[in-house]
């Protein structure tokens, strides 16, 4: 399968998902986000599933947007089709119930971006582009960046990076809130190596129950949003994952989950 699109490695719970098109700087076409919604189908399913983390094939490029080949000639109802496809295997992918890492080497622009922003949050490489830059070619976004950027930075700054298409780099990502962290691509394997250790050992459930009220919170009022939380941290009490947790803690041990 070297030559499919986006290659899937599974270790203990943890589902690395490479996007594998280098010569094309791993941009996204229409044969990319079906091979990841088949993946997506298998994902959902793993009750034992702890964590994804996204990155792309090579150094030169997270993903470098979506693939202007094939968007070149499309017509409005093309286009408004292959918008859907990508919206709706993305939003797939933010709405897997662990954590959705994106592990940012290179060029992340356009649809890259927007891939990167429906993950739980994303750690970039020093060698990191960052931009939505689809105003210089006539267009806006169209796989959610108009709507989940100023989420994630806010609206002044997500319309200073989409009306202008300017690019910025690693740091200024960080600055504005769209990484958590950047470091050299050498630490950004140890870095996934560091999380998937952690990831492991904490309580599956948890994870997942803590991820739910984080997305399912923010579209609430803040009274709804804080029943939900209540509500989810008394369900933690009903199985044996508490129970464990915290007799080991209280016994000087690491948990068995």
């Amino acid at each position: 399968m070297q030559d499919a699109p986006v290659h899937l490695v599974i270790e203990s719970g943890i589902a690395r998902l490479t996007l594998n098109r280098p010569k094309a700087l791993n941009a996204l076409n229409s044969a990319l986000f079906t091979e990841l919604a088949s993946i997506l189908d298998d994902l959902e399913g793993q009750a034992d599933l702890r964590a994804v983390l996204i990155t792309g094939e090579g150094e030169k490029a997270f993903v470098a947007g979506a693939d202007i080949a094939e968007m070149r000639d499309k017509t409005p109802d093309e286009a408004h089709a292959f918008a859907r496809q990508a919206l709706t295997t993305i939003k797939r992918l933010e709405r897997l119930p662990v954590p959705v890492v994106a592990l940012v080497n290179g060029f992340c622009l356009g649809g890259g971006c927007e891939l990167a922003l429906a993950c739980d949050w994303a750690v970039a490489s020093d060698n990191a582009v960052f931009g939505q830059p689809e105003v210089l070619l006539g267009v806006i976004p169209g796989f959610g960046g108009t709507q989940r950027l100023p989420r994630r930075i806010g609206p002044a700054m997500a319309l200073d990076l989409i009306t202008t298409g300017r690019k910025i780099d690693a740091h200024e990502a960080l600055r504005i809130g769209l990484v958590n962290q950047v470091m050299s691509q050498t630490e950004l394997e140890q870095y996934a190596e560091t999380l998937a250790k952690q990831l492991k050992v904490n309580g599956t459930k948890a994870v997942r129950s803590a991820k739910q009220a984080v997305h399912d919170g923010m579209d609430q009022d803040l009274d709804s949003a804080l029943a939900l939380e209540t509500s989810l941290f008394a369900l933690g009490f009903a199985g044996s994952e508490q129970k464990e947790g915290m007799s080991a803690f209280l016994e000087k041990r690491t948990p068995n989950f």
